[in-house]
């Protein structure tokens, strides 16, 4: 139960062929200089044991995105301490919007991608996060991811 996208906002289709560039389902450099991994920013659904997930890519620093791949294969590194990233994903279903949302990325058991924790903020993805959200607001959100309105004059 849950959306994704496939690769970070700041991410363009030309550099697929570049020698410093590269996309996965899992990671993705940017001109050897923006490094980013995908995670999932996971909301409990109110009175049920579900929870709502959206797959989204979070920036890290060079040393912690290096760090991560050390570890990507490496039995116990659920107990890597969080590493710092801003959200780089836009979620179209939040005013304002969530890209540069402040984040820890926690390292899950080999095979599981990581947990991604939004600072506290009043922002209403942080708050649904923390505070859970009902079944109808799932089914508001499948609605506009599915069938997203047009602008405006279009």
């Amino acid at each position: 139960m849950g959306y994704s996208t496939a690769a970070p906002d700041v991410w363009d289709h030309a550099f697929a062929d570049a020698s410093d560039s590269m996309l996965s389902s899992d990671q993705c450099v940017i001109r050897a200089q923006h490094f980013f991994v995908k995670g999932l920013i996971e909301i409990p659904v109110v009175g049920s044991e579900d929870v709502f997930s959206w797959g989204v890519w979070v920036s890290l620093s060079h040393a912690n995105f290096a760090r991560a791949l050390d570890l990507w294969e490496t039995p116990g590194r659920e107990s890597e301490q969080p590493y710092f990233g801003w959200l780089c994903t836009d979620l179209p279903v939040y005013s304002p919007g969530t890209t540069n949302l402040k984040t820890h990325v926690h390292t899950r058991a080999v095979g599981r991608r990581p947990f991604v924790e939004l600072e506290a903020t009043d922002h209403p993805l942080a708050v649904e996060q923390r505070t859970g959200i009902t079944p109808e607001r799932v089914r508001e959100i499948a609605e506009a991811v599915l069938h997203p309105r047009g602008k405006a004059g279009s």
